[in-house]
């Protein structure tokens, strides 16, 4: 790490904020693309490794000095990244200039990805300080930042000379050692460097003072993680790298905002402790504020992007503030939020207009849109079995009519397009069942989607959506389960939704030369899933399965092939074939019959119940064999049935009145005599043929 702290410091002592900020503008250049530093320090001490271990040809090196080489690297990037925090943190609060200020928040956000180095930034005066300079409150910060303190300086100058004494030292021992075998004592001392810095899990981060008049030692810097929790790796900003180059560069307070609010959103993020000071320091209410004067603005600036990420946060880490946030009218004005940023015109109460030439929706907005979808999921995923007031019902559906169009609409990349329908479905599924009746309120036009009149646009970009969930190969839980819920319960309760969808998914059986599992449509992919190993995921397409057959068990049978069927109807207790009867939502089935095509009544009486399939005709095993000696035959796999079932290898079951399965009675019994007779009669026979 290429950075002149000591510079840094002289400059900010001396009020040359010009030279403050060359330099940290140069540090900002060298790391803007790192955001995992103990992740890059791991990846060199790895590279290191294997090089050492090409040179060496040997695999056992571990009393090598180049572990504690590389350890010790590592440790004192961490003091200058450290000291760096804890000097940008008081600069902050002296009142510099807007340039000079900018780039220092850069260059904390920079740091922020290190979960080792946020402890001057967690503290409450900290907090505030971010806050302020983000426009979320205009709270007194105090008034340590108005006297800049010589000695504080002077005090991080020496921090840094007794690192480097001890750097000094270090390569003395390490020459000292090239000399004198002293390895073992190398490893030794390495061993005990680390159990130091690890012991970061005790105190309270009250009680460490980042900005007294004491000399800050290299053990208070390592303290600052206390209260922090690892960054786990994750993808870039993706709308950094879209949206950056078409923006002229950013002045004013303006900019200032921008910086503040991506530490803040770094912070809360990575840090618990931040996340409750941020709850007790009520800096929420500043969000909602931003939030609520955002509605009235023509367009959508990066700064209120990265309020609804920092909102969107808080809300998914601290449930307490979600619900704060929902009764302080979150829904409403998160729903206006979502209206302005798509630009809503409406055609009826619950209806909006849909252009079909209307321009895709831009990057700023679908990035936007697609964070406030996540925060309503957070605030509302408690509401999908309560019954709403009269209230919410009104508005939710007033918020599912622009999810409506949140789904037909189309974004200026696939990508983008594909994670906003996601965040749709999310949402659609998290709310109340009866107010998504308004997704089939639109008329029909002549080019739509229809059934039975019914506008089936909707629907059917949902079953699109589906198939392509349905194609990607990784995370198949978190990508199906949302839209088949969805799309279960709509048909449960939506006769004209199950009867569009059935046909997409379960057309009329013609061939069923293959087991129902085979192929590539969307049915064969869902009965595959029925069978998956996720016990939720399996469910999940069953369910949907069943319900496509109007919960109806020999038809669920016929499509998907006993095998595939029995663990659900094992589950509902359904073996026997009756209708369910624990449903939480009654199914709005009609009378309409299952006819079958000629094809499958050609062949019906040949498909094998359990595959599903028409099976090739397989020979019979007791052709040839007498009455008796079939009869002797079954008494033998009775018996050998009964020692499995003895041994606990195996349980006879039976299905019960309720349908379900349970152990069988009086089999153990009946076939324990039957084997004891059979004994008796062998030995019988056995002395008789010694006598003759």
């Amino acid at each position: 790490m290429n950075v002149d702290i000591e510079g840094i410091i002289q400059c900010i002592k001396q009020g040359d904020e010009n030279g403050v900020q060359s330099q940290l503008q140069e540090f900002n250049k060298e790391y803007a693309q790192c955001f995992f530093f103990d992740a890059e320090e791991k990846e060199r001490k790895k590279k290191r490794k294997l090089e050492e271990f090409r040179k060496n040809k040997v695999r056992d090196y571990a009393d090598s000095d180049s572990d504690f080489d590389e350890y010790d690297q590592v440790d004192r990037d961490l003091i200058l990244r450290q000291n760096l925090a804890v000097v940008l943190v008081r600069f902050i609060k002296t009142g510099v200039q807007t340039r000079a200020l900018k780039v220092s928040l850069h260059t904390l956000r920079i740091l922020t990805r290190d979960k080792k180095v946020l402890g001057p930034l967690v503290t409450d005066s900290a907090l505030l300080t971010l806050a302020r300079l983000a426009g979320l409150t205009t709270a007194d910060i105090g008034d340590e930042a108005n006297d800049p303190d010589s000695d504080f300086y002077d005090n991080i100058i020496a921090s840094l000379a007794e690192a480097k004494l001890l750097q000094g030292r270090n390569e003395e021992d390490e020459g000292e050692g090239e000399a004198h075998d002293q390895n073992d004592e190398c490893a030794a001392f390495e061993e005990d460097t680390k159990s130091d810095i690890s012991t970061t899990n005790s105190g309270d981060l009250d009680s460490i003072s980042w900005f007294g008049s004491h000399r800050t030692s290299i053990n208070e810097m390592h303290r600052g993680s206390i209260h922090s929790r690892v960054l786990e790796q994750g993808r870039r900003d993706r709308r950094e790298s879209k949206v950056a180059g078409d923006e002229e560069e950013d002045e004013g307070e303006y900019a200032q905002r921008k910086e503040a609010m991506k530490v803040l959103c770094n912070v809360v993020y990575n840090s618990t402790w931040a996340q409750e000071r941020f709850s007790a320091l009520r800096l929420m209410c500043g969000l909602i504020e931003h939030l609520s004067s955002s509605v009235s603005c023509s367009s959508q600036s990066s700064v209120h992007f990265y309020e609804l990420r920092l909102l969107f946060l808080i809300t998914a880490l601290r449930p307490e503030l979600s619900t704060q946030l929902q009764q302080e009218g979150g829904v409403s004005i998160l729903t206006a939020t979502l209206e302005n940023c798509l630009e809503v015109q409406w055609k009826d109460q619950y209806e909006c207009v849909l252009n079909p030439t209307a321009p895709p929706i831009s990057l700023n907005a679908s990035q936007c849109v697609i964070e406030i979808l996540k925060i309503l999921f957070n605030i509302t995923y408690r509401s999908h079995r309560q019954e709403p007031s009269e209230d919410d019902a009104a508005l939710y559906r007033h918020l599912v009519a622009i999810l409506r169009l949140c789904l037909m609409r189309k974004c200026l990349l696939t990508d983008e397009t594909n994670e906003l329908q996601g965040h749709t479905v999310n949402l659609l599924s998290a709310l109340p069942l009866q107010c998504l009746d308004v997704l089939l309120i639109a008329p029909p036009a002549p080019d739509s989607q229809q059934c039975q009149g019914v506008n089936m646009d909707c629907v059917h970009v949902l079953l699109m959506f589906l198939e392509k969930r349905l194609d990607s190969g990784e995370k198949m839980k978190e990508k199906l389960t949302p839209i088949l819920n969805l799309l279960t319960e709509s048909c449960r309760v939506h006769r004209e939704t199950r009867i569009y969808i059935r046909k997409h998914i379960l057309p009329p059986l013609r061939d069923v030369s293959h087991r129902p599992e085979e192929g590539s449509t969307a049915k064969n992919r869902l009965v595959r899933l029925m069978t998956h190993l996720d016990t939720d995921l399996k469910h999940c397409a069953a369910d949907f399965i069943f319900v496509l057959c109007k919960e109806n068990v020999r038809r669920f049978v016929k499509y998907t092939g006993y095998g595939n069927a029995a663990g659900l109807l094992a589950t509902r207790g359904l073996l026997e074939g009756q209708r369910g009867k624990s449903y939480s939502t009654e199914g709005q089935y009609s009378s309409d019959s299952d006819s079958d095509t000629e094809e499958y009544r050609q062949v019906k009486d040949r498909i094998n119940p359990v595959t599903g399939r028409v099976e090739a005709k397989q020979p019979d095993p007791m052709e040839g064999m007498t009455e008796e000696e079939k009869e002797e035959e079954a008494k033998r796999l009775i018996m050998l049935f009964n020692k499995l079932s003895r041994d606990n290898i195996i349980q006879p079951m039976q299905v019960n009145e309720e349908g379900k399965l349970v152990p069988m009675p009086g089999l153990t019994v009946n076939t324990l005599a039957e084997e004891a007779k059979s004994e008796s009669e062998n030995d019988r026979e056995a002395g008789e043929e010694e006598k003759n």
